[in-house]
């Protein structure tokens, strides 16, 4: 049977597309091409053991995304989370939640420029 084989990307509207793109490189470090698109390619994702991507709805009247008003959140998987943390950081973005360990790796919650909440995520091998 035909089925999905996995995200193929994340698009969404901008208020000012040349101003988030900025704000994405500077803060997080993400790379654009000349075409506007940040490319993830499967083998670096591949090369930290734990790293999936995950598709999953949440309640309608969850809580998790706030302080964002938006219905969905971006969640990133990222290499060093300390260091992408001190970048924010230094970038005038504090994180909204910082989480504990967890089985999965670490978390912590950041909202980008235009009010869309961010969950940043280093994976460590899944047990």
């Amino acid at each position: 049977m035909a089925k999905v084989l996995g995200v193929g990307g994340v698009f969404f509207k901008s208020r000012d597309g040349e101003a988030v793109r900025e704000w994405y490189s500077r803060v997080l470090g993400m790379e654009f091409s000349d075409w506007g698109g940040a490319l993830f390619l499967p083998q670096t994702a591949a090369a930290h053991p734990g790293a999936a991507t995950v598709f999953s709805s949440f309640k309608h009247d969850t809580d998790y995304f706030a302080p964002s008003d938006k219905e969905f959140m971006f969640n990133l998987m990222v290499d060093d989370l300390d260091a992408v943390l001190a970048r924010a950081k230094a970038e005038g973005v504090e994180p909204v939640k910082l989480f504990p360990d967890e089985a999965n790796g670490k978390f912590a919650h950041i909202m980008d420029l235009e009010g869309r909440k961010i969950e940043l995520w280093q994976p460590k091998p899944m047990s």
